[in-house]
């Protein structure tokens, strides 16, 4: 199945609206996907991400969770930055002792 072409926000507003309507929040989540004509599973995935953020549901929120991203990529590029560092200074310490000695 395609991914939901709707409105994500939309999306799970619906289903939050329709859970009384329904058994469950997965018949709701069924009901609204085949509607919008998207996947149940993802239509889940956006109901959880929205319960967290709001605080109903543990787990890391979104914003928690772009934070946490951009933190390993600054991380990474540190670490590449002290790698390149690490070799230009073992590169130059080399050049010195190789550099012959001035009487």
């Amino acid at each position: 199945m395609r991914e939901c072409g709707h409105d994500e926000d939309r999306a799970v507003r619906l289903v939050l609206e329709q859970q009384g309507e329904h058994p469950s929040q997965w018949a709701a989540l069924s009901s609204v996907a085949a509607k919008l004509g998207c996947s149940g599973e993802t239509l889940r995935n956006w109901v959880r991400q929205a319960e967290r953020d709001s605080g109903a549901r543990p787990g890391p929120t979104t914003a928690e969770t772009e934070r946490i991203k951009a933190l390993e990529r600054e991380v990474r590029e540190l670490r590449q930055a002290n790698e390149i560092l690490r070799k230009a200074s073992a590169y130059f310490a080399q050049a010195e002792l190789d550099r012959p000695l001035k009487r």
